[in-house]
């Protein structure tokens, strides 16, 4: 297996003491992202934890979490790309942190 070289990147971004914030996304389908973002070089901020909630079945509709102990799986991964934030809505940390606990 080829190592993942994004773990000790987001793992540094995840053990600063950068700014973070906390963001939330849904679509049609009941599907929510919630994501907590640190600002990387410039202004871009990308995801040090991620969750999922729902799935793309109704059967399916539990909750997945990704940070640098666990960038992906067979259902997801952590997002790769700095977030877009104008499309999505900013969240308190403790919003983030109850889904984050619950999902565990």
């Amino acid at each position: 297996m080829v190592p993942d070289l994004r773990r000790p990147l987001v793992r540094q971004l995840a053990e600063s003491d950068a700014p973070r914030h906390y963001w939330h996304m849904g679509d049609d389908d009941g599907r929510a992202w919630l994501f907590e973002s640190v600002e990387g070089d410039g202004s871009e901020h990308w995801a040090v934890r991620q969750v999922e909630v729902g799935a793309h079945h109704a059967a399916d509709r539990g909750a997945r979490r990704y940070w640098w102990r666990h960038l992906q799986d067979e259902h997801g991964f952590l997002t790769d790309q700095p977030l877009e934030i104008w499309e999505l809505t900013e969240i308190t940390p403790e919003a983030f942190q109850a889904v984050w606990e619950a999902a565990g």
